[in-house]
């Protein structure tokens, strides 16, 4: 199955220049022009990541991109013609995953949205997990415990979903930072650590008959299960 990019773009000549280069790299793709119609597309559609343009009629890339973090971790790439590094640090902060100040040329969006992509958990045969009163959707990127939704972080929702798709695997700081945070980033591995103790916050009725994250000294991480249906 192909995966999904919405853009969202309210000049026609840049959207579908943005469209042409995506299909051609194999992403399906749906177009929208202003924030209202971002959003209905974004909760019919479900896409894989999000292009999002700061500038748009009726409601602005901020707003779109607050609407999508309350709902979603789905990874966004913001577009803007602001330059300015107050700008680019407002979007990161407010959960955006990257930042490309226009004009831009579209193979390098196209390796931006495969490099933001490549961060995302990698699960093969398996859209959904069950691990007790633990559900996992990697589709819609939700965590479910005992019927309600589990809401985290979209940085401590990707780290949580990469561990999950890699159950009883000993992962090490390195490994999650190059899968979550990115290669490219140059914080303190104890970061992994904080959003480890984060999301085990968030679980904590989970039975640990079923399984936990698992700290094993001088090693890493484990997302340890005992059965999975």
């Amino acid at each position: 199955m192909k995966q999904k990019i919405l853009i969202v773009e309210d000049e026609p000549r840049i959207s579908m220049v943005l469209k042409a280069f995506l299909v051609k790299a194999g992403y399906a793709v749906e177009q929208a022009y202003n924030g209202d119609q971002a959003m209905s597309l974004f909760e019919s559609w479900e896409p894989t990541l999000v292009l999002l343009d700061v500038m748009l009629p009726v409601m602005d890339g901020w707003s779109v991109l607050n609407c999508i973090r309350k709902r979603s971790a789905c990874p966004v790439i913001m577009l803007t013609a602001l330059s300015d590094i107050h700008y680019r640090l407002e979007g990161l902060n407010g959960g955006a995953d990257d930042y490309l100040v226009k004009p831009f040329i579209g193979e390098e969006v196209v390796a931006r949205v495969r490099a933001v992509l490549r961060r995302l958990p990698q699960v093969a045969t398996e859209n959904s997990a069950i691990f007790g009163n633990l559900k996992i959707d990697f589709n819609s990127h939700k965590v479910m415990l005992n019927g309600d939704e589990v809401h985290l972080t979209p940085r401590d929702l990707s780290l949580f979903l990469y561990l999950a798709s890699h159950p009883n695997q000993t992962l090490d700081r390195n490994q999650l930072i190059d899968a979550v945070w990115g290669r490219d980033y140059m914080g303190s591995d104890r970061a992994v650590d904080m959003a480890i103790k984060r999301i085990r916050q968030s679980l904590t009725e989970w039975s640990a008959e079923d399984g936990g994250i698992i700290t094993l000294k001088r090693l890493g991480y484990q997302f340890r299960v005992k059965a999975r249906t």
